[in-house]
């Protein structure tokens, strides 16, 4: 048995409202729409992983998302641009990533990084 994918389920009101945050600050694309389910993509292949947190470092909150990205800077001005509130950051973690907190508008803490 070989586990092929996990999937991020997040529980919203409003699949419209949540999908034009995720499509808008980490610019995926929209692969597959229900209505009640959006399933949102980068389009390319990542590995499988889950990780398991008593905290979520450098004493912050355990986020419910990690989202790395290849360019911190630009989606730290798209976060900025739209008026939404950092939660945590952005900081150089001695840990080797460079990363910064924000909650989607259900209120999804989000931990947005990019490797140094």
């Amino acid at each position: 048995m070989t586990v092929k994918r996990i999937v991020a389920n997040i529980s919203v009101p409003d699949t419209d409202e949540a999908c034009a945050f995720y499509t808008a600050v980490f610019g995926l694309q929209l692969v597959m729409d229900h209505g009640w389910i959006k399933t949102l993509s980068a389009g390319n292949s990542m590995t499988t992983q889950i990780s398991l947190a008593s905290q979520g470092g450098a004493d912050t909150e355990v986020p419910d998302l990690s989202i790395e990205v290849d360019d911190l800077d630009a989606v730290l001005s798209r976060v900025n641009a739209a008026g939404i509130t950092l939660e945590y950051g952005p900081v150089s973690e001695p840990w080797g990533v460079r990363r910064f907190y924000i909650r989607d508008p259900q209120g999804t803490l989000i931990n947005v990084l990019q490797h140094t």
